[in-house]
């Protein structure tokens, strides 16, 4: 059996009302979906992290090296691709392209094989994963504090016993949030900080040794993940564990924070950086030097599904000789095609969500939400 074609599936859709990061204003949900045909008619799904309209034109020049390819040689694919374009880019878009190529020839092996794509990784840990609510973005014409506080205590009272706040707007606006929100949530709920690297480390450092009172499980992003001094110099002057990684990619891309451990928490994402062939080999990495895997995950059911089939083959930790209990972040902003690209949705139970147990991802797509969602004019 060989692969036939690819196609790509721009979905869009118009916010009502905008939101912000410290570094990235959202006024649409825009993601890409990658499917992979093979002769006999066989569909995989994968999807990319990023700008849709740049990575559905890299996967198409992709294309050529895939189309006619035995789609169960994942590696051979994986390393073809990456050579043909490696002069043009170790990171960025040709490996977020690559990777929802990647996700798509693993979801075509599950169902060739007639197994789920956790049990092709190594084996199935877990049939269920603990999600953590991530929102609070910074959104228009509303007072922030409030706006945030009262979300996180929504997400609480839905049964999430883990979440994560936006930061990076101005130190003392954010320990005002930080304030808030760990009032709203109580004492006893788990609770993360992500500044999408839009502080100097002055402003990190500062941040971190005021707001440590809290109870702050994570510093996400800091500051911009090109500077691993910098991050060293946050990580030794305030107390907070660091966490980072949704814009490295690739093995290559995580050697150096890994070996001079920078972080003390990985964030692959795995639309992002490599796809799943990439994000196993980073995570048996990480584990050669005890630095925790939280996968960052942003997107369509498509990359939920992803990321649970990966986090249930998560292997055991090799400090306790038990099964790693991981958590999968799980995106709370409006996004009204999130779920509706699949035939059942991954929602959360009690913040929990279920791993499918159907072959590949483990998922259907709902074809009449792709053109529903598909960019008008």
């Amino acid at each position: 059996m060989k692969v036939a074609e690819i196609r790509t599936h721009l979905l869009e859709h118009r916010l009502e009302t905008a939101f912000e990061s410290a570094t990235m204003r959202f006024d649409r949900r825009q993601h890409l979906l990658v499917e992979v045909i093979c002769e006999d008619g066989t569909t995989g799904w994968g999807e990319c992290l990023g700008p849709a309209g740049p990575n559905a034109a890299v996967v198409a020049a992709y294309a050529p090296h895939v189309i006619g390819q035995n789609p169960l040689e994942t590696e051979k694919i994986w390393a073809t691709c990456y050579n043909a374009l490696r002069d043009q880019g170790q990171r960025g878009l040709t490996i977020t392209a690559l990777s929802g190529i990647d996700i798509a020839l693993w979801d075509l092996k599950g169902k060739i094989l007639g197994q789920p794509v956790s049990v092709l990784l190594g084996g199935r840990w877990r049939e269920r994963i603990e999600a953590y609510a991530t929102g609070s973005f910074k959104r228009d014409g509303v007072d922030r504090v409030a706006d945030n506080a009262e979300e996180m205590a929504g997400h609480a009272a839905a049964g999430f016993r883990r979440m994560k706040v936006k930061i990076g707007f101005g130190v003392e606006e954010d320990l005002r949030v930080i304030a808030a929100v760990r009032e709203a949530i109580g004492p006893d709920r788990r609770l993360m900080i992500d500044a999408n690297h839009g502080y100097t480390v002055n402003e990190a450092v500062e941040l971190g040794n005021r707001a440590a009172k809290y109870g702050i499980d994570w510093f996400e992003e800091p500051v911009v993940p090109e500077q691993l001094d910098a991050y060293l110099e946050v990580k030794a002057r305030q107390p907070i564990p660091l966490a980072a990684g949704e814009t490295w990619h690739t093995r290559w891309g995580y050697r150096d924070p890994l070996q001079r451990r920078v972080v003390d928490i990985i964030q692959p994402d795995i639309c992002g950086m490599g796809g799943l062939s990439e994000a196993k080999k980073v995570a048996d990495l990480a584990s050669l030097h005890g630095i925790r895997v939280v996968p960052h995950v942003w997107g369509t059911a498509v990359q939920i599904a992803t990321a649970l089939q990966f986090m249930s083959a998560m292997v055991p930790d090799p400090v306790r000789n038990a099964p790693v209990a991981p958590i999968m972040e799980f995106d709370r902003t409006h996004n009204p095609f999130r779920q509706a690209v699949v035939t059942t949705p991954l929602e959360h139970k009690d913040g929990f969500v279920a791993v499918p147990d159907g072959p590949g991802l483990g998922i259907e797509i709902e074809r009449e939400a792709l053109a529903r969602f598909a960019p008008k004019g």
